[in-house]
């Protein structure tokens, strides 16, 4: 009997000393998180100081990160087929420029604009990359609309450049010397040869607007890389478009195109209307 409570005392002295182990360690376990988490909060308040900061960021798979935008929300919609198909036929017309989610909004844009009357246009095509993915993903040939694709197919009007500075002359210049603005329309009218219904309008904005013929538009896609051809064609299509058209802008939220987006929310102003600036660069407007 003595030996069984020896015994039991032995066992509870023995338990006991754990109990009192474990919370020591888990008080200093404690302790030292709490040390990390303070120098974390340390460094962080340090770097904030030079500009930058510290953010937890998902798996790789998971993030977002190309085209000047980085995000770690949901953007499943690459995993879709139809866009997936479409986002291909964008890069067989003029190369992957990696801006999934500016054509994601581009064909949201256009799919919106497919229920309603009216035809399409689009100001400042260069390849065609956005314009082909939306034919693409609309099957435009059974929609029973007309796409009026208007562009110099040589880079930037020059009177309007001189309008503004040195800087666009400067990028206009790079760009066609690189290749990346297109140099003739014969190879675009290529590219779009597959499918019926596209008017190709060569030429500058506004002075080619005279040659859209349709009296209703859905759809008006603007991407001249300068304010005045942009605002013109704003201002000039405004009338024609209908009720509910999208307006989508590709470079309105840009840096360095802060003089092309005053001159936007100007002319918007105008029309009663407020552009809702969208973190890929874009500028999207619904006409009342």
């Amino acid at each position: 009997m003595f030996v069984k409570v020896h015994r039991f005392f032995l066992v509870y002295e023995l338990s006991m000393s754990k109990v009192c182990f474990n919370r020591k360690l888990n008080r200093g376990f404690g302790i030292l998180h709490a040390g990390i988490m303070g120098i974390r909060k340390l460094i962080k308040r340090m770097i904030d100081t030079t500009g930058y900061t510290l953010v937890r960021l998902p798996h790789p798979e998971n993030l977002y990160d190309r085209d000047g935008l980085i995000s770690i929300h949901n953007h499943d919609f690459m995993d879709d087929p139809g866009f997936q198909k479409a986002y291909a036929r964008g890069v067989r017309a003029a190369g992957d420029y990696r801006w999934e989610w500016r054509v994601h909004i581009g064909l949201w844009a256009a799919r919106t604009a497919l229920n309603l009357e009216g035809d399409f246009v689009e100001c400042g095509v260069n390849r065609g990359f956005l314009s082909s993915a939306i034919m693409d993903y609309l099957d435009w040939d059974n929609t029973g609309k007309t796409f009026y694709l208007l562009d110099t197919f040589a880079g930037l009007d020059e009177r309007h450049l001189l309008q503004e500075n040195s800087a666009g002359i400067d990028r206009n210049k790079k760009h066609l010397d690189l290749g990346f603005y297109v140099n003739d329309s014969q190879s675009v009218r290529a590219n779009f040869s597959e499918w019926r219904n596209v008017n190709i309008i060569q030429g500058p904005v506004p002075d080619t607007l005279k040659q859209i013929t349709a009296t209703k538009l859905a759809y008006l896609h603007l991407d001249m890389n300068s304010a005045p051809p942009e605002v013109a064609a704003f201002t000039e299509l405004w009338q024609r478009l209908v009720s509910g058209a999208v307006i989508l802008m590709d470079d309105y939220a840009f840096i360095g195109y802060e003089a092309q987006k005053r001159a936007m929310d100007q002319a918007a102003a105008v029309k009663g209307v407020v552009i809702a600036s969208l973190p890929t660069g874009q500028g999207l407007v619904l006409k009342p």
